[in-house]
């Protein structure tokens, strides 16, 4: 096998368990969801109040969430995302009326160019091996003057889960995020020269290291990139547990801290 043929293979395999996860995750994914509604409304107040007439992908749609919100400014959405169970949910959620379901990689867009007004895609883009792919894919299916409006983990997200982790074992336990510098390279490869970014730190705060793990469990985001065996079971994570306290803040919680990117391209 060629390592052309080989990486296709691992890159499928991937995409094929970040799907399992996130369905799996489907029916949970909404009460474990706090910090992700936080970011895509950070997200989608910058675009437009009202979107009526304009036709928008929620790409990496999940449980629906945005979706609804789109459609209530006057969007007719087209609701796409890896995961066929978050897709069910969604359509649960935001039912027929303006609405559309794609089961769609995002690497891989199946739309003609030039479909939509604007591209809305919250925490999804983090799970494609590289960046430009997407953003490539979101430049060709946007309108001429159209928008797209991304977020996505950088690099020193889960910092204090990471660091916990390696008290225990040198395996890898959390995935790793890219930085800064590397969004605005995969922007300048996807040819998407005109784009906006704003940078966020947010905290949420939690009792037990097993809260924030639990939730990570419920997104469906427990799924490592090129996962390497090590502990897991109940003594690990006792451990992490134990390790986590370090962190601990004067007011009794537990911080997990997120680097958040924020951006907009214009077309």
């Amino acid at each position: 096998m060629s390592e052309l043929a080989l990486r296709s293979e691992i890159e499928s395999k991937d995409k094929s368990a970040i799907s399992s996860a996130f369905s799996k995750a489907a029916a949970t994914y909404d009460k474990h969801a706090t910090f992700q509604r936080d970011v895509g409304h950070r997200l989608l107040n910058q675009l437009p109040a009202d979107l009526s007439g304009l036709r928008v992908l929620d790409l990496g749609c999940g449980t629906g969430y945005f979706s609804q919100q789109l459609k209530q400014l006057g969007a007719n959405v087209v609701c796409a995302d890896l995961s066929p169970a978050m897709l069910e949910q969604a359509r649960v959620r935001c039912g027929e009326d303006s609405v559309t379901y794609v089961h769609a990689d995002a690497e891989q867009l199946p739309f003609s160019a030039g479909e939509f007004d604007i591209v809305f895609s919250s925490l999804a883009l983090q799970w494609c091996d590289d960046l430009s792919t997407p953003l490539a894919e979101i430049r060709r299916v946007l309108k001429p003057l159209g928008r797209g409006y991304f977020s996505t983990l950088l690099d020193g997200s889960l910092a204090e889960l990471k660091q916990s982790w390696r008290k225990i074992d040198s395996h890898q336990h959390v995935n790793e995020f890219i930085s800064f510098n590397q969004v605005k390279i995969a922007l300048a490869q996807a040819e998407l020269p005109k784009h906006h970014l704003n940078l966020a730190e947010m905290i949420v705060w939690y009792d037990t290291a097993f809260e924030l793990m639990r939730d990570l469990k419920g997104i469906g985001a427990n799924h490592i990139h090129s996962r390497s065996q090590g502990l897991t079971g109940r003594r690990a994570l006792i451990q992490v547990e134990q390790a986590y306290e370090r962190f601990r803040s004067q007011q009794g919680s537990l911080p997990a801290t997120y680097q958040v990117c924020l951006g907009v391209i214009y077309r």
